[in-house]
């Protein structure tokens, strides 16, 4: 069962939390499963930093995704504040505003043609960057330097 569960963890970066559930699928549980897990965590098919950096890159890079809206999911997936922190610091702050900036202007100049009130807009293109999990405060100070007034 060993070997099954490691080639469960080879092929993406697994928490010990989805490893767990999924031996309980497999009908696995109790200690039995916690040496299991420990057995991945010492051979390292099992790093949850890693998973994390990973996690919150991806989801930044791929899915636009906001620092809110990937410490949200890492604390979801039962990670640790140590190794959430540890994925934020992974993301370049310079990369994160750019991102920003990028989705305020391609969502603005979606809006702009379907809305002609300026308010209206501002207000959708600031739902939809919040939605998408980045800072309130961030993205209404990158809308007041972005579109126009």
């Amino acid at each position: 069962m060993l070997a099954k569960a490691a080639s469960y963890c080879a092929y993406q970066e697994r928490t010990q939390q989805e490893v767990r559930e999924r031996l309980k699928k497999w009908h696995i549980f109790g200690d039995e499963a916690e040496e299991i897990i420990s057995e991945l965590i010492a051979q390292n098919y099992i790093n949850e930093e890693r998973f994390a950096k990973s996690f919150a890159g991806g989801k930044f890079r791929i899915k636009n995704w906001g620092g809110l809206k990937i410490k949200q999911e890492l604390k979801r997936k039962g990670l640790t504040d140590y190794n959430i922190r540890s994925a934020m610091e992974g993301i370049d702050q310079d990369d994160y505003e750019k991102e920003l900036h990028q989705l305020i202007q391609k969502k603005y100049d979606a809006v702009s043609r379907t809305d002609p009130d300026p308010w209206k807009q501002k207000q959708k293109v600031a739902r939809y960057a919040i939605s998408k999990g980045f800072e309130p405060e961030l993205v209404w100070k990158a809308i007041e330097a972005i579109l126009p007034s």
